[in-house]
């Protein structure tokens, strides 16, 4: 059996700094003398081929790893005792080095720079393969390795009824400010001190005393990770820095219940300024991304769900180009009743009902999740025939602009023309043609901002609240999701 062997041994996802792989391959051999004792069928000295591997493989990474005399010979000794050699081919002795070459390369990966399987050093030619220090400092996997991790990552993870849930810290699940960075407004209402400086279950704003920051929670954020960790195996994916990322984590899950190790920070990225799955130890089609930010995840766009960025302070409203007042100047915020984390809980639960949809006759191995979250997110517009009006500059094709694309992921239908069958003009004047048109033919007219709306909410909203300017029934005041504030 492997470092990171099939369920259920430890995941490599438990290990932390101070955890020693011996002690590892120990719980391991418990395991396994524990499934030798439980099968009475298999007759002494003829172990069966997946058991007799397993063992084969705690022999030769024990030795790997260097852990000791004492350890090898308890190992040696557990083989004895089931009558079985280590390896068929050596000989009395039990040359274990003679079976490491006939193992490795390629060398499935390396911790402290020895190869886990055959304890040979890492070398130039054996750069190949992904660290993952977030899990342990000197760890890295090989290709293979990762594969056949991810493979039973995933039989684990269906067996238990679990996705994998990647989330993003800033703007997403909280929002940060440097203290020299607070606005003349917010210091006179005295945020800097009704912020915590210590871990208060209660509270929502703290004081992160070595960094100089301040940080909010957003409204809801705790019964949302309660929540979702009933169907998700969550992981914290943020640009942010290490340290940064472990304060931020400790404030969420204090009691280490939902992320443990699993706090990858802008150091495990494999691809400057991208984040990426491959350093996450879960298979793409099981993955579900929440994410303020697009751009980051260009690899995976069909995993994500884009998040209403969250701008709680003013030095984040002015971040975005916002002049208006923030929140907390306001002393205002979300509402958890129907926040933004309120809202995306429930089409996360939706993704996660009809991806384990028993009446599915195709198997739980061969679904994706993708396709999931492509088919509820079709749904929000399904139905609407768009066409838009000046919204798009005049020299460009209005098919490859950003919001003709997002109408269309929305379920909705994007034509050019007006035709009796188009159910919606999407316009920033009401003097336009087609803008006059739609009035005429009491079709719905709108602002573009009605799809952004809906592509956040993940839920048609109501048109009335996105009226064109110049309109006369229009009083000047557009009910639109960011007039009163920067949200």
């Amino acid at each position: 059996m492997s470092v990171a062997a099939e369920s259920p041994s430890p995941s490599l996802s438990s290990l932390s700094e101070d955890d020693d792989f011996a002690d590892i391959l120990d719980a391991e051999l418990e395991l396994a003398s524990a499934a030798d004792s439980a099968s009475p069928g298999e007759p002494p000295g003829s172990p069966s081929d997946e058991e007799e591997e397993e063992e084969e493989d705690l022999v030769v990474e024990l030795d790997a790893v260097g852990q000791g005399s004492n350890k090898r010979r308890r190992l040696e000794e557990h083989h004895q005792d089931q009558g079985t050699a280590t390896r068929p081919e050596e000989d009395a002795i039990g040359s274990v080095k003679d079976a490491q070459i006939k193992i490795c390369p390629p060398h499935p990966g390396f911790f402290g720079g020895l190869c886990f399987r055959c304890g040979k050093s890492q070398d130039e030619e054996d750069v190949p393969g992904i660290a993952f220090g977030y899990i342990h400092k000197v760890l890295r996997l090989g290709t293979s390795e990762m594969d056949r991790l991810r493979g039973s990552e995933v039989k684990n993870l269906l067996r238990e009824r679990k996705l994998v849930l990647i989330l993003d810290l800033d703007h997403t699940l909280i929002n940060s400010t440097r203290l020299h960075d607070i606005s003349s407004a917010e210091m006179d209402l005295g945020i800097q001190s009704a912020a915590s400086k210590n871990y208060d279950p209660d509270g929502s704003l703290f004081t992160l005393q070595g960094m100089h920051m301040l940080t909010k929670l957003r409204p809801f954020v705790r019964k949302f990770l309660e929540e979702a960790s009933s169907m998700f195996e969550m992981y914290i994916y943020t640009m942010g820095d290490k340290a940064y990322a472990v304060e931020i984590a400790k404030l969420l899950d204090p009691g280490n219940v939902y992320f443990d190790s699993k706090v990858i920070s802008n150091a495990d990225c494999t691809q400057r300024h991208q984040k990426g799955l491959d350093v996450v130890l879960g298979a793409d089609s099981v993955a579900v991304i929440l994410d303020d930010t697009e751009y980051v995840w260009q690899k995976h766009k069909e995993n994500l769900i884009l998040m209403e960025r969250y701008h709680y302070f003013a030095a984040s409203c002015r971040q975005f180009g916002f002049s208006n007042q923030s929140l907390s100047e306001m002393m205002q915020d979300e509402r958890e009743s129907d926040g933004a984390l309120a809202t995306i809980l429930n089409v996360l639960k939706r993704i996660h009902t009809i991806f384990f949809d028993s009446g599915v006759e195709t198997a739980l191995s061969s679904r994706d999740v993708r396709q999931v979250i492509k088919r509820v997110r079709q749904e929000v517009l399904q139905g609407c025939k768009l066409v838009f009006s000046r919204v798009f500059p005049s020299d460009c094709h209005p098919q490859d602009q950003i919001m003709w694309k997002m109408a269309e992921q929305l379920g909705a239908v994007c034509c050019s023309e007006v035709d009796p069958s188009v159910t919606h003009v999407v316009a920033v004047h009401a003097g336009t043609e087609k803008a006059r048109w739609a009035a005429v033919n009491k079709k719905f007219l709108l602002h573009p901002r009605w799809i952004e709306a809906c592509n956040y909410r993940w839920h048609r909203q109501p048109e009335e609240d996105f009226p064109v300017p110049g309109l006369k029934e229009d009083k000047g005041k557009e009910k639109v999701t960011e007039d009163a504030t920067c949200n």
